[in-house]
């Protein structure tokens, strides 16, 4: 450094800390960082907002179809169709089967042979009483001669009385040891007609319950033998067996008109009628079975179905009664708001309220004529604050 040049002031050597404006860390830059986790916390919100809504406890109901002339039901009672008719066909002989010639479903005339059992000993006991038989009409013919001859004899005082005695005691003895033959020959032949399984009358095979090889035997008086060979219903005495509580059975008199309903098929509608009250109660469920018959019934009738009954107005004409089916919802599903009626269609895990058109009532039913649509799902009873889009849980 030469005589004369400025010192240099080393306390304005300085840092320049100034913040470059935008840059990370700067004010704007945190005001941009904080602009972004604001929206971004905005969309996960909208994106999660079902994960945080309430959850409404509600019931839900099924839109369906149903019957008019349930308006003037009575009473409905639930039960099964049974056959009248109905039979577990065994044999009354023991032995092999060695022939069984139906399945479930086929259907069997009076008297046509189903099965058949092995038949070799029963048989040789049948042609062993034949032989007999024979045999004995041959000594009987020996014995017819003899007694003739003794009798002219007789007659002609060539013999005496105790040799026709002994011609006539012959001829008898012959007489019964031929009828003694016949006896087991018809005896040999019911043991025969018992190897052969006939069916009992007109009717459906609804299950088999034994195969060829298995030992058959008459009450199943073996461990390792079968009873019954097949099961078989006649399907024309189809009926349902209805529980009617006792504090109802006087709302059911013989010869009422029925709806019969069959679980596996809810849409379609049977026409019956009472057809007998059984005169007893069951002490452990308090109700009186009911017999009620079909009308008319098609080939989808099965027994042991699940059915429904209802009981029509006794003293209503048929002929005045509403016909067909229309669609309805249950009464405590509608909600009326500004003079229109809604209900909530259940929509996954949400509901959406739906404007729809009603009708008739029918019963504890109103009918929709247009807005919902067979087997829609709308909330029973819908809280007064349920609103669109709620998520709901059934219980």
């Amino acid at each position: 450094m030469t005589t004369g040049e400025p010192r240099p002031d080393i306390h304005s050597l300085r840092i320049d800390r100034t913040e470059t404006a935008g840059a990370p860390g700067s004010g704007k830059g945190k005001y941009y960082l904080l602009g972004g986790g604001i929206l971004l916390a905005a969309i996960l919100a909208w994106i999660l907002r079902d994960s945080f809504s309430p959850v409404r406890e509600v019931e839900a109901t099924t839109v369906s179809m149903v019957s008019l002339s349930q308006a003037n039901a009575v009473l409905t009672a639930s039960g099964y169709v049974v056959a009248q008719q109905k039979a577990s066909i065994a044999s009354k002989g023991t032995g092999r089967l060695v022939f069984l010639g139906v399945e479930e479903g086929d259907v069997v005339k009076k008297g046509e042979v189903i099965a058949r059992l092995e038949d070799h000993d029963v048989n040789a006991a049948l042609a062993r009483a034949k032989a007999d038989l024979q045999l004995a009409r041959a000594d009987s013919f020996d014995a017819v001669n003899s007694y003739s001859r003794e009798s002219k004899l007789f007659e002609s005082g060539l013999t005496s009385q105790a040799s026709l005695d002994g011609a006539q005691a012959r001829l008898w003895r012959t007489i019964a040891t031929i009828r003694s033959a016949e006896a087991a020959v018809a005896e040999a032949m019911v043991a025969l007609e018992n190897t052969r399984i006939r069916a009992p009358f007109d009717g459906t095979v609804l299950t088999k319950d034994a195969d060829v090889g298995e030992v058959v035997a008459p009450f199943a008086s073996s461990a390792n033998s079968r009873a019954a060979v097949v099961t078989m219903a006649d399907m024309s005495s189809l009926e349902v067996e209805a529980d009617v509580s006792e504090s109802n059975i006087t709302r059911v008199s013989a010869g009422q008109r029925c709806e019969i309903v069959l679980d596996a098929y809810p849409d379609v509608r049977y026409p019956g009628y009472v057809h007998k009250i059984v005169p007893t109660a069951d002490r452990a469920k308090a109700t009186v079975l009911t017999k009620v018959r079909f009308t008319e019934r098609d080939d989808r009738v099965l027994p042991e179905m699940s059915a429904k009954v209802t009981f029509m107005d006794g003293g209503s004409d048929a002929a005045d009664q509403p016909s067909g089916s229309v669609l309805s919802v249950r009464e405590s599903a509608i909600v009326t708001a500004d003079g229109s009626a809604t209900v909530f269609l259940l929509e996954g895990e949400q509901v959406r309220r739906v404007p729809v058109d009603t009708g008739r009532r029918i019963g504890d039913r109103i009918e929709i004529r247009s807005g919902l649509a067979s087997g829609d799902r709308v909330i029973l009873r819908p809280p007064p604050d349920l609103t669109d889009g709620d998520r709901v849980v059934l219980h």
